[in-house]
């Protein structure tokens, strides 16, 4: 049997509730798709509905059943069992558009025969409980419908970041990178982007929106309160995607695109501006002295990209001080999380 086109990865912990919109598309798509739904220890019906799936579709879906390691290790876990040439991970909360999704795999057919690519976008929509739906696009930073290299693209913009909604990897680039996801850690996707995007040289950008990202449910991960509860998980995140980054002299001697560069500081910007205005926001001489310990940090670390954090105006407005300070605090940080895609 031949190796499928595409795995789609769906780690899922009790989304028995969501599980069958996510894989509606999927189990549409024909067999150049292949799904493994990564049960992680699910306490619900997500492993009893992702087992009947299987049994309904065995040719097409798998289920990996997993002791509760995090959304990282679901990650991993449907990254090691893939056999599809390429890899693309839908949470099983979001869903993927069933049009887009053919145009996607007749894309990566059409590059397969010249050689593949590292990577393929697409752009995809934030669709907010209870508000208009907010597309991401690409369109301005990416030339379409050709394979293209790091000198053929443009400067991001605010709110366009490649979150993991808008990637699909390579199989064997993930595996040689080697993502290894933190284990029970939330906000791990930004891990999962930067770490193989610094291998990335031969790319193709499909506009149009695959990926249905949900947001703004009860409980969600990227709930206000849920990040302030969670904003150690976010400082670790933060720390490890710093050192995704290239030195500065790689960049000077060639050896790392300037425009990958750019790419990989602006996300990395946006994220160490959410997690100093969600500290700030929770306003406790703890969370306070946690703020400047971890800008300390960074400035010991990486004085360079200390500046270049520290110059742009969300990362600015998320640390003044005072009571005028906090008010410009707030704005920032609803500012960051727009930026960044949580809100």
């Amino acid at each position: 049997m031949s190796s499928p086109l595409l795995t789609v990865a769906v780690p899922a912990y009790n989304c028995a509730a969501f599980l069958g919109r996510a894989l509606a598309a999927l189990c549409a798509s024909d067999a150049r798709v292949e799904v493994v739904i990564v049960d992680d220890g699910s306490t619900d019906a997500t492993g009893l509905l992702a087992a009947s799936y299987a049994h309904t579709y065995p040719d097409r879906i798998r289920v990996v059943h997993q002791v509760n390691g995090g959304h990282g290790a679901a990650i991993d876990t449907g990254v090691a069992h893939a056999r599809g040439l390429y890899v693309k991970v839908l949470d099983a909360d979001d869903w993927l558009s069933s049009a887009a999704l053919v145009r996607v795999l007749d894309v990566l057919e059409r590059v397969e025969e010249s050689g593949g690519v590292d990577a393929l976008f697409t752009d995809f929509v934030h669709d907010r409980v209870g508000k208009v739906p907010r597309p991401t696009r690409f369109d301005t930073v990416f030339p379409a419908d050709r394979v293209f290299g790091w000198e053929d693209t443009q400067r991001f913009a605010r709110r366009q970041y490649l979150m993991m909604h808008a990637v699909i990897y390579r199989t064997a680039l993930l595996r040689e990178v080697g993502p290894h996801l933190p284990r029970h850690t939330f906000y791990v996707d930004s891990l999962y982007v930067l770490r193989p995007l610094a291998r990335v040289r031969r790319m193709y950008y499909l506009p149009v929106t695959l990926y249905h990202y949900y947001i703004g449910r009860a409980g969600q991960s990227v709930a206000p309160e849920v990040m302030l509860a969670r904003v150690d998980q976010q400082l670790r995140v933060n720390r490890l995607a710093l050192e995704t980054l290239p030195s500065v002299e790689d960049v000077r001697a060639g050896r790392v695109p300037a425009q990958l560069y750019a790419a990989q500081l602006h996300y990395v910007r946006a994220l160490c501006a959410t997690v100093s205005a969600t500290l700030a926001l929770g306003g406790t001489a703890q969370h306070l002295a946690v703020r400047r310990a971890f800008w300390r940090e960074v400035k010991r670390e990486s004085p360079r990209i200390h500046g270049h954090l520290r110059r742009s105006l969300v990362c600015a407005g998320s640390n003044l001080p005072g009571y005028a300070g906090r008010h410009v605090t707030r704005a920032a940080y609803h500012l960051a999380r727009r930026y960044v895609g949580f809100s």
